[in-house]
């Protein structure tokens, strides 16, 4: 009787956590469709690459100093600014809202580049 009691129990329990599990399942795949990810600019010769980059709002986009020159990363709207950026450094900005962010190298004012958030 003991046994039939808990293994009657147990399988409630069972049922439970699995109803709990499939609803948080749901859950997941709804937010995994818009998934934030991770981007990369390469700076290179003088040049940001890609020049355009379009992300998921919740991105972080994180650019790469791969020229012998010091560069920076600075938002024309004033969302975000880099220290100056010597070989190999990086910097990242993690874009919250949807839009359009231009953006250029304050020592080398010529090279600019856009992130498009959507």
């Amino acid at each position: 009787m003991r046994r039939s009691v808990f293994n009657a129990v147990l399988l409630m329990s069972l049922g439970l956590g699995i109803a709990g599990l499939g609803a948080r399942v749901g859950s997941f795949t709804a937010s995994a469709q818009q998934k934030p990810e991770t981007a990369e600019v390469k700076i290179d010769n003088f040049s940001f690459g890609p020049g355009t980059m379009t992300v998921p709002v919740g991105s972080t986009v994180t650019w790469t100093n791969r020229d012998d020159i010091p560069h920076t990363v600075v938002s024309t709207e004033g969302v975000f600014k880099s220290k100056v950026l010597d070989t190999d450094e990086k910097f990242s900005f993690t874009f919250s809202k949807a839009g359009s962010y231009p953006y250029f190298c304050s020592i080398h004012p010529k090279m600019t580049g856009r992130v498009v958030v959507q």
